[in-house]
């Protein structure tokens, strides 16, 4: 292996917690079918920390719930703190969730379409997913009135962490027999 610092950077960059010496090693061993010294791995380690310790870097490598994991500096916090007030408020109640769902699944779809899904009125559900951005206008439809068209949004793959509308679960999938409703007969 010609720079195990880089992989060993990677692996506490991935990792979501902090991640312990032992298992940097393991990792290492069995990618490159070859033993690594703790020593060398901690020498890896302290030349990675003082490399981010630089002020060239937003973040740095912390010793952790003994274990590794790069935060923010602190100088950074308030910035982070502004990003983390503006995600949360693009949490989602149960009836923009059901509204999302259905336009996800039959996209391109109408207002009044979900409305006769869901039973109920859903302007201020489309308005609000409207203004996170998870859907948007399609166009309109041919029908009477030329209706509005909604859509999911590029935004929307990216806040549920698909590539396409293909990744979304199939209907079958999300339904079973402990959610149908009446007896079953066998």
């Amino acid at each position: 292996m010609e720079n195990p610092e880089l992989y060993i950077e990677a692996l506490i960059f991935a990792s979501e917690n902090s991640i312990r010496l032992e298992e940097i090693t393991y990792c290492l061993q069995l990618s490159f079918d070859q033993d690594f010294s703790e020593d060398d791995i901690r020498a890896a380690i302290q030349n990675i920390k003082q490399k981010y310790d630089a002020p060239g870097f937003a973040m740095h490598l912390v010793h952790i719930s003994n274990g590794y994991q790069f935060l923010t500096k602190p100088d950074y916090h308030n910035v982070i703190k502004q990003l983390q007030i503006q995600r949360s408020k693009k949490k989602l109640s149960q009836a923009a969730l059901e509204t999302l769902a259905i336009i996800a699944y039959q996209q391109p779809v109408t207002k009044l379409d979900v409305e006769q899904i869901r039973g109920v009125n859903c302007d201020y559900s489309v308005q609000k997913l409207l203004e996170k951005e998870l859907i948007v206008i399609a166009g309109k439809a041919e029908s009477v009135g030329k209706p509005i068209l909604y859509a999911t949004s590029p935004f929307f793959m990216d806040y549920f962490g698909i590539n396409n509308i293909n990744q979304l679960p199939q209907l079958k999938e999300l339904t079973s027999a402990e959610s149908a409703v009446g007896e079953q007969q066998e």
